[in-house]
C-alpha cells in the first residue's frame, strides 16, 4: 500500500504533456490519416484535393490540376476563390496561416461558406502541412500572388505578396516527410483511380493528373478526367465487364429534406451485389444510413411490384423472396451530400445521420416505382431474375447447411485435409492455403506446429465470379476453406453476409507456385475472398507468400533469388557476370523444395516475404475483378494486350 502511495505522489501537473500546434499530428499521424505507409502517403493528396472539390461543390471551381513532380513532391492547383489571406479577427494573423497551421480551423464550419463539404473536421490541409518536411502555399486573389512556406508545419515567414496574376485559386506544393512515412514514392495508378472517381462523382469538373517522372522511354504520363453525366457514366464504368440484364441506367438526381441525392443503378447477369456509397465524395466503405435507406427502398418497391405482377410465378416457384434477392446482380452508386454528416470516426467509413435513411428511402422508392411502371419489359426481366435468385438462395442454404457444423472450434467440422496448429488463439495462428498435395506435404513437415496450419488445395478452385452461390457451396475446395477458417453464413438477416467473429486464424497466407499457374490460383483464391468474405481483406488478414524462383550457388556462397533481376545481380556479384560459373536451381514449384528450404524461404516469420492484400479502392477493385474473372472476354483481352508487360493491379494493393 505504501508503495502505491509513493508512486502516485510523483504524478503532478509537470507529467501532463501539452502538444502545441501541429505536434499532435506528427506525434500520432495514424490518428489523422489512417496510417504512415503507402495508404497514408496517398491520403495527403486526397485531403488536399478535397479542399478544391469543396470549392467546386460551392460552385466556384471547375478545374483541378494534380502533379506528381520528379522528386515525388505533389502540386495541387485549382481555380476556386483562393484561401482568404486577410487578417483573422481572433488570431491576429493571416487566415491562410490559420488554415495551414491550426487544427480544426477552416471554412467548413461556417454554413454560409460551404453548404456541403467532405473535410468537416478542419484537419485536412493542416495535417498535410504537419506531415510534410516542406510545404509552399500560394493563393491567387485580387490580382496578387500571396505566398507562405512551412517546415514540418511551422511557418518560415509571414504571408507575403510575391507577384501579380490574372489567375484565381490556390496552389499547394508539398514534400512528404520521409522521417514519418515508410515510403515517399507515389503510385500514379492509385491517384488516377481516385481522380477518376472524383470526376464521376462531380459531373462537369475537370481533373488533370500529370506524372513528371519520366518512364524508360523518357515520356511523362497525363490523364484528364471529366464526366458530363456523372454517376450514370460511373456505374457503366464499374459494370463495363459484366453482361447487362438490360442497357438502361436507372438514375435519379433529386433533393429530399434538404439532402441532395444522386443514385445510378444497373442490373447485370452476375450473382453478386455491388453497392458503392459516397457521402460528400467520401467513399463510405462500411456503408451507413444512406445505404440502409437504399436497400429498404429497393426491397419495398420491388417486392410490391413482384407480388402485384408475378403472383402466380412466385406461387409456382414455391419460394419466399427476401431483400437480398432483389439486389443480386445489382450494381449501384449512391452519392449524398449532407451539410453536417456524422461519421463514425475520422476515417469516415460509415455514415450515422438517421435522417438520411428516410430521405434516400423516399427518393429511391419514387424513382424506382416510376421506372418500373414506365418500363414493363425491363421490370419483368428484374422480377424473373429475383425469382431465380430466391430459388438459388434456398439451394445455397441447403448446400451450406450440409457442410456447416454447429461449431467449427470444436474440431468436428474441420476438413480432413487440414493439418491444424495446436494453438487456439486466432491472433497468433496462421493458415497456409497451399497449392498441391506435394507442396502441402513439405509444408506440413517444415512448419511450426504450434502456430501454423496447412490446408492443401487440389488444383484450381472454382471461379466464383462466374458461379451461382449454391455452386460455390457445392465445391469441396471452397467448402474446405470456409470450414477451416470458421466463417459462417446465414447468422444475420442477410444470408450472403459472412460472419467472421469466429475466424480461427488472423493470418491467411496464399502459398502458390511462383509461375503463371500459381499466380492464377492465387487470383482465384483472392476472388473468393473479395466476393464472399471481403471482411477478411478489410481487417488485414489476407497475405500472399513470395516463394523464390531460383537458388543460386557459387562456391560457399548461396542465395535465394525471387526473380530474374535478383539472379542477374548474384551472377554479376559472384560469377563475374558469367552465367556458367554459377550453379542455378530453378524451382518449378513449391513441391520441389524440401521441408527445410520451404521453411526458411517461405514460412519462417524471420526470413520470409509476405505481401498483405488490401482494398485501396472498392469501386476500382470491383471493376478489376469483374473484368479479369468475369464472362466478358473483350475487356479482358484488351487489358492483357495493353498491359501484358507491365500490368499493376493496384485496386487490390499488396504491401
Amino acid at each position: 500500500m505504501e508503495e502505491i502511495e509513493k508512486n502516485s505522489g510523483n504524478y503532478s501537473a509537470s507529467n501532463i504533456q501539452v502538444l502545441e500546434g501541429l505536434e499532435a499530428v506528427r506525434k500520432r499521424p495514424a490518428m489523422y490519416i489512417g496510417d504512415i505507409s503507402e495508404k497514408g502517403l496517398h491520403h495527403l493528396v486526397y485531403e488536399t484535393v478535397d479542399n478544391s472539390i469543396d470549392e467546386a461543390l460551392a460552385g466556384y471551381c471547375t478545374h483541378i490540376e494534380v502533379t506528381i513532380c520528379e522528386d515525388n513532391s505533389i502540386i495541387v492547383q485549382d481555380n476556386g476563390r483562393g484561401i482568404p489571406v486577410d487578417m483573422h479577427p481572433k488570431e491576429n494573423r493571416s487566415a491562410l496561416e490559420v488554415v495551414m497551421t491550426v487544427l480544426h480551423a477552416g471554412g467548413k464550419f461556417d454554413k454560409g461558406s460551404y453548404k456541403v463539404s467532405g473535410g468537416l473536421h478542419g484537419v485536412g490541409v493542416s495535417c498535410v502541412n504537419a506531415l510534410s518536411k516542406h510545404m509552399k502555399s500560394q493563393v491567387f486573389r485580387d490580382g496578387k500572388i500571396y505566398q507562405q512556406e512551412y517546415a514540418k508545419g511551422h511557418p518560415l515567414y509571414a504571408v507575403k505578396v510575391v507577384g501579380e496574376t490574372e489567375l484565381r485559386g490556390t496552389r499547394q506544393h508539398f514534400w512528404p516527410d520521409d522521417t514519418i512515412f515508410t515510403t515517399t514514392t507515389y503510385k500514379y495508378d492509385i491517384l488516377a483511380n481516385r481522380m477518376r472517381e472524383l470526376a464521376y462523382l462531380n459531373a462537369g469538373i475537370t481533373i488533370t493528373l500529370t506524372d513528371e517522372r519520366k518512364d524508360d522511354e523518357g515520356n511523362i504520363r497525363q490523364e484528364v478526367f471529366h464526366s458530363e453525366h456523372g454517376l450514370r457514366e460511373f456505374v457503366r464504368y464499374i459494370d463495363s465487364s459484366r453482361v447487362h440484364l438490360f442497357n438502361d441506367v436507372i438514375y435519379l438526381n433529386t433533393e429530399k429534406a434538404g439532402i441532395p441525392i444522386e443514385v445510378a443503378i444497373m442490373y447485370n447477369t452476375s450473382y453478386s451485389e455491388n453497392l458503392h456509397s459516397y457521402v460528400n465524395n467520401i467513399n463510405t466503405i462500411e456503408g451507413g444510413t444512406h445505404l440502409t435507406g437504399f436497400r429498404m427502398a429497393v426491397t419495398r418497391v420491388l417486392k410490391k411490384y413482384a407480388e402485384d405482377t408475378a403472383a402466380k410465378q412466385l406461387e409456382k416457384a414455391k419460394v419466399e423472396i427476401a431483400g437480398e434477392d432483389f439486389r443480386e446482380g445489382l450494381t449501384a452508386v449512391i452519392s449524398v451530400k449532407v451539410a453536417e454528416p456524422q461519421f463514425e470516426g475520422q476515417t469516415k467509413t460509415k455514415l450515422g445521420n438517421s435522417e438520411v435513411a428516410g430521405a434516400v428511402n423516399q427518393a429511391v422508392g419514387e424513382a424506382l416505382s416510376n421506372y418500373l411502371e414506365e418500363h414493363p419489359k425491363e421490370a419483368k426481366l428484374i422480377v424473373d431474375k429475383v425469382i431465380l435468385a430466391a430459388t438459388a438462395r434456398v439451394a445455397a442454404r441447403k448446400a451450406r447447411e450440409s457442410v456447416q457444423r454447429k461449431s467449427p472450434m470444436s474440431g468436428g467440422g474441420l476438413p480432413g485435409k487440414l493439418s491444424d496448429c495446436s494453438s487456439k488463439i486466432p491472433e497468433e495462428c496462421e493458415l497456409f492455403l497451399v497449392e498441391g498435395d506435394s507442396a502441402g506435404g513439405s509444408a506440413k513437415q517444415g512448419r511450426s506446429r504450434s502456430t501454423q496450419a496447412i490446408l492443401p488445395l487440389r488444383g484450381k478452385i472454382l471461379n466464383v465470379e462466374k458461379a451461382m452461390w449454391h455452386k460455390a457451396f457445392e465445391s469441396d475446395e471452397v467448402n474446405n476453406i470456409i470450414q477451416a477458417l470458421g466463417i459462417r453464413f446465414g447468422v444475420d438477416e442477410e444470408s450472403k453476409v459472412a460472419n467472421i467473429e469466429k475466424l480461427r486464424y488472423h493470418k491467411v497466407i496464399i502459398m502458390a507456385d511462383a509461375d503463371v499457374d500459381g499466380q492464377h490460383i492465387a487470383t482465384l483464391i483472392m476472388t473468393l475472398f473479395f466476393r464472399y468474405f471481403p471482411q477478411v481483406i478489410q481487417d488485414g488478414y489476407l497475405y500472399i507468400a513470395m516463394p523464390p524462383l531460383y537458388r543460386c550457388k557459387k562456391g560457399k556462397v548461396e542465395e535465394y533469388c525471387y526473380n530474374d533481376a535478383d539472379r542477374q545481380r548474384f551472377i554479376e556479384k559472384y560469377g563475374d557476370g558469367t552465367e556458367n560459373s554459377v550453379q542455378t536451381q530453378r524451382y518449378k514449384g513449391l513441391g520441389e523444395m524440401n521441408p527445410h528450404q520451404l521453411w526458411e524461404t517461405t514460412m519462417c516469420p524471420e526470413t520470409r516475404m509476405l505481401k498483405q492484400v488490401t482494398i485501396e479502392n472498392a469501386a476500382e477493385a470491383d471493376y478489376v475483378f469483374s473484368m479479369l474473372m468475369g464472362d466478358d472476354v473483350g475487356p479482358r483481352r484488351e487489358f492483357i494486350e495493353r498491359n501484358a508487360t507491365y500490368a499493376k493491379i493496384d485496386a487490390l494493393v499488396m504491401v
